[in-house]
Formats: structure tokens, C-alpha cells, sequence
């Protein structure tokens, strides 16, 4: 059986298991193994087209949870999502099979390749690792990726190469990536998130503090220079730093010259300790990508990446699916749907549709899980400024359970009192009637949130 630097440690592990394994990183994870040779089953509440391609790819997967479907496993990995109680777990530690959680699973993989690439921070990850991955194959290098999103190039979230590079995010949730082996770690930013396990934004920072402390001495950090947060946990390492960001003045990578299309995607001078070294063109919209692909650069860089092979990569880029993804047109009205679900990356998104030619936008937004939209409510309050119209739906409870303490109408009351205009809908349907009836043509469409409200979008092109 072919190993990266024997990955699980010992020839007795033959067949893995995933409980989970319709889950984004779990179904990338289970395809790298299947690829190694191992003997790769999993389970998972509910089918979907990631089930159906793993199916083809020769993974046996079962729909619900049993503890019979773990039958003949050496290895049971499980995700944080997987409660104590789960069927499949308590069997597997009632027969002494060895369990495993997915950050651990993710950390040996990564501990096998000398180009390790961890690409960290509250918001852009999988935009930033995309945008590695794609140089990087541009360049001929043929990197391991394991995204959170599903990217064209490689036709979903991961992609099997070579052994010396593997790019993958770096999650802080449940201090995840402390678990990692980064030769390169990428932070884009630090800000609270996560409520339901992070006390606060010390607790957060501390926790990338950690993070930064896991690269080697001869290892890189590329960290933004213009993230106060980030900046304060710079002396932590004990690597090499090199820094990105907008100040040519204080970031070793800056952008310059920066300006937008029609579509708000930027064009600028890309700068190197002060020197204007290239020209960017980027085919995804908003200023927070040009800070993303200079984290892009800056990493790339140092792994030998020429400008052209830089200039040519990003020029094809046009994202990962459920960022600013184009969902399609009617009556001249664009329908976009986007992932964001933190104000920042609210404001973010919608400071990147203004950019683009339209007359008004529209923002349906879907808050996503209750403990972030109750400690971030101020936040959100006020991150819909360059939103004309808002729309919001109920919450997406995701793992958490209602108990009663916040919900839409509350985060609607909080909007309304900054001067904006906001509804709140209990359903879809009603959502994408309103729309139907007040959208005109010149106005732009953006269904929010890391949920199911991309649906919203869905029905009312579906209506046309």
C-alpha cells in the first residue's frame, strides 16, 4: 500500500471509515485515502451529489447511522459534528477500534509533504487557498488541495498531485489546526467567531498565537499587515514573516493603482518592498480579493512561482462556487449568491456589489447559527450599509438548537433603527415572491449566508 511517509503509522489499518462522510473536508479526506489504497467506507445522514461522487469513485457509503456499518474498520474518523452518542462511535470504542477526528486525520496527511501550505483566518479562506492552488498547478507544481469549496479547475474540493506540495484551510474552530504541520501558514485575518466555543476575541487571538507557533524555523508565516489582531501576534514566531496588505509602507506585498470593472473586479500594480514589480488582473469582484490574492502571491513566491505564471493563474480565476457566484439573469436582473456570514464578510460583499453596475441591490440574508447572531447583533446591525433593500430569513440553526434567546425579527429591529430598509419573511416562497413583484431590471440580487438561501435564488430564476 503506497503512504506519504507511512500517513496513519502502521500496516494494520487497512479499511477507513468515516462517520460523516458527506461533509466537504470528511468526503476530500476519504478520497485521498481511497487513493492510497486503503479500503474507504462512510456513512452520512442524508444523500447528496458529494455522496453520489464518491459512490463512483468505488467508496460504499449508507445513509443513516448504525453501528453495524462499521463492520470490518481498522480506523473510525469522525467529525466535530459527531456527538458522543452517535451509534457508529460508541461502537467503535465498545470493540476497541481506533478512532480518529478529522483536524487529526487532515494534520498526518499534511505532516507527509515538505510544502505544506495552511491557509488560516476568520474570512477568505477558501477564496485564498483557491487561488494558491490554482498558481501552483499553473505552474506546473501539482500540488495535494483540499478546499472548503467546491473549485471548477479541480472539479470539487480536492485534488490528488504530488507529494511534495498540499495546500489545504487551516480552520480555528474547535482549535482545529492546531493539530496541522504548516511549513507555510497564511493568516488573513483574526476577528470573533464562533461563539459557541470561543469565549472572546483574546481567546481567539491566543488561539491563533498557538497557530503561529506551529511553523519551523526555516517554515514561513505570510500574515496581513493590515489586520491590527493579526499584527499583534507577529513577534509569536519564530519562523520567517512576510506580510501583505494595501500600505506599501508597511506590508512587504501591496497593491497600488487599484482600480474596478464594470463587474467590480479589480485591476492593479502589484508591489514588492516598494518596487512595482507586476500588473493583477482579477476576475473575481471586491477589494477584500485584492488582499487575498496577495496572500496568494506572497505564499506562491516562495514556493518559485514566476509573475507570468502569477498574472496568468489569477486572470482565470473566477472563484469557488457560493462565493459572489453568478447564479444566473432574468429581465435584467443578476441573481448572485454568496457565502457570507459574519458582518464582515457581509460588508465585504456587499461593498464589492457596489462596484458593480447596478441600480439597486438587494441583500436576502440568512443569519447562521443563533449564538453567532446573538454575540455579533450590533454587528450585523450595521454591516447591510451598501445594501438598498434587505430581506432577512430565519436563522439557520446548522448544529445548534433554538433556545429562544434570539431571532430574525430581533436582528430586523436592530437594522431598522441604522435608517435601512429591512423585512423579515418566514419562508422562501414569501421571499422570492416579494422579489418577483419589487425587483426591476438594473437591480442585483444577493442571496447571504452560509445556509440554505441560495435556494431563494434557485426558485426565483426557476420562476422566470
Amino acid at each position: 500500500m503506497q503512504q506519504n511517509n507511512s500517513l496513519l503509522a502502521t500496516p494494520d489499518i487497512q479499511k477507513v471509515h468515516f462517520i460523516g462522510i458527506g461533509g466537504i473536508s470528511m468526503s476530500g479526506l476519504a478520497e485521498i485515502l481511497k487513493s492510497r489504497g486503503y479500503t474507504v467506507t462512510g456513512s452520512d445522514m442524508k444523500t447528496s451529489a458529494i455522496i453520489n461522487k464518491l459512490e463512483h469513485m468505488g467508496i460504499k457509503t449508507i445513509t443513516g447511522h448504525s453501528g453495524e456499518n462499521i463492520a470490518g474498520a481498522d480506523l473510525v474518523v469522525y467529525t466535530a459534528a459527531i456527538k458522543e452518542d452517535n451509534p457508529e462511535l460508541m461502537t467503535a470504542r465498545l470493540l476497541g477500534i481506533p478512532t480518529m477526528d478529522r483536524a487529526t486525520l487532515l494534520g498526518l496527511i499534511m505532516k507527509g509533504y515538505p510544502g505544506s501550505i495552511a491557509i488560516s483566518g476568520t474570512h477568505g479562506k477558501t477564496t485564498t487557498t483557491s487561488m494558491i492552488s490554482m498558481i501552483l498547478l499553473e505552474a506546473g507544481l501539482n500540488p495535494t488541495i483540499h478546499i472548503g469549496g467546491e473549485l471548477d479547475a479541480i472539479g470539487g474540493t480536492t485534488h490528488i498531485g504530488s507529494n511534495d506540495y498540499f495546500v489545504a484551510e487551516a480552520c480555528e474552530y474547535y482549535e482545529s489546526f492546531l493539530k496541522f504541520f504548516p511549513h507555510t501558514a497564511v493568516i488573513l485575518n483574526i476577528e470573533f467567531d464562533h461563539a459557541d466555543f470561543f469565549k472572546d476575541l483574546n481567546h481567539v487571538t491566543e488561539t491563533f498565537r498557538k497557530f503561529v507557533k506551529l511553523v519551523p524555523s526555516d517554515g514561513y508565516l505570510i500574515a496581513c499587515a493590515d489586520d491590527d489582531n493579526t499584527a499583534r501576534i507577529l513577534e509569536s514566531a519564530s519562523c520567517r514573516v512576510v506580510t501583505f496588505g494595501m500600505n506599501a509602507d508597511r506590508a512587504d506585498w501591496a497593491a497600488g493603482n487599484i482600480t474596478f470593472d464594470e463587474m467590480g473586479c479589480a485591476s492593479y500594480t502589484l508591489i514588492y518592498k516598494g518596487c512595482e514589480v507586476s500588473s493583477i488582473t482579477l476576475m473575481v469582484p471586491g477589494i477584500h480579493n485584492v488582499g487575498n490574492s496577495l496572500a496568494a502571491i506572497a505564499t506562491c513566491r516562495i514556493a518559485g512561482c514566476g509573475y507570468n505564471v502569477v498574472k496568468q493563474a489569477l486572470a482565470k480565476f473566477g472563484g469557488t462556487h457560493r462565493r459572489f457566484e453568478l447564479k444566473g439573469t432574468y429581465d435584467g436582473i443578476k441573481v448572485i449568491d454568496d457565502y457570507a456570514h459574519h458582518p464582515s464578510e457581509v460588508k465585504a460583499t456587499l461593498r464589492a456589489a457596489k462596484n458593480c453596475e447596478q441600480t439597486r441591490i438587494w441583500c436576502v440574508f440568512q443569519p447562521h447559527t443563533y449564538t453567532r447572531t446573538k454575540f455579533l447583533m450590533d454587528e450585523f446591525a450595521t454591516a447591510f450599509e451598501d445594501a438598498d433593500e434587505i430581506l432577512l430569513a430565519d436563522i439557520y440553526a446548522a448544529r445548534e438548537i433554538d433556545k429562544g434567546e434570539v431571532n430574525s425579527e430581533m436582528l430586523a429591529d436592530k437594522i431598522q433603527l441604522t435608517g435601512k430598509k429591512v423585512k423579515y419573511f418566514k419562508s422562501f416562497d414569501t421571499i422570492t415572491q416579494h422579489l418577483k413583484i419589487n425587483a426591476k431590471p438594473g437591480d442585483l440580487i444577493i442571496t447571504m449566508g452560509a445556509g440554505d438561501i441560495y435556494k431563494v435564488g434557485e426558485m426565483y430564476l426557476e420562476g422566470k
